[in-house]
């Protein structure tokens, strides 16, 4: 009996994280990828990205020790111009033959307030990744659905620019600037169920 108190003792010492971290499903239909990108040099265009799934530790005790992995189909991007959705996804821009799906994966989590923090990670788009820092607010504490399962959200923002990522292609206008700008404004409403 002492062995194996003293067995539980040791891999409680040894992985911490594992009494306290809970595993959350992303949830398609209530969450959302934005972006914004300047046009013509006097305007933005907005769109957003349908199809996102991914799964999130959170650690409670330590929120440090969380971590995010999303993928994020390319095909399900959506400005409202059916002309202009088909462009971005050929290989002008999202190449979506070649590069179904962006992903985001954690590399360091690090608090930023009392309900905020930075989360540092992975993003990878049409084949090139780059660290990226996403400025967040949450996790919200969970509540009960009308179903039975349990839910908490997230509010996410971050900012990359285009061409980090192999996506170059433009247009110069006469006037000197370019039809596509380079920054790219990113938001994210994401809303998770508990497995």
């Amino acid at each position: 009996m002492k062995k194996i108190t003293a067995a539980i003792a040791t891999a409680a010492l040894l992985f911490p994280a594992l009494s306290s971290a809970s595993s959350w499903q992303i949830d398609p239909d209530h969450s959302n990828i934005q972006f914004k990108v300047r046009h013509l040099m006097v305007s933005n265009v907005k769109g957003v990205f349908h199809k996102v799934s991914g799964l999130v530790e959170i650690d409670d005790q330590d929120i440090t020790r969380s971590k995010v992995n999303v993928t994020i189909e390319t095909a399900s991007v959506d400005t409202g111009v059916p002309k202009r959705d088909e462009d971005l996804r050929s290989a002008n821009f999202f190449d979506v033959a070649r590069y179904p799906a962006m992903t985001f994966v954690t590399k360091k989590v690090v608090k930023s307030g009392l309900d905020s923090l930075k989360v540092t990670g992975d993003l990878t788009i049409h084949g090139v990744t780059r660290e990226v820092v996403l400025d967040v607010d949450g996790p919200t504490p969970s509540i009960k659905d009308p179903w039975g399962g349990m839910r908490r959200g997230a509010t996410a923002a971050t900012r990359i620019n285009r061409k980090d990522f192999g996506l170059t292609y433009n247009k110069v206008l006469e006037t000197g600037g370019v039809v596509v700008g380079d920054d790219v404004a990113i938001s994210l409403e994401v809303e998770l169920i508990r497995k």
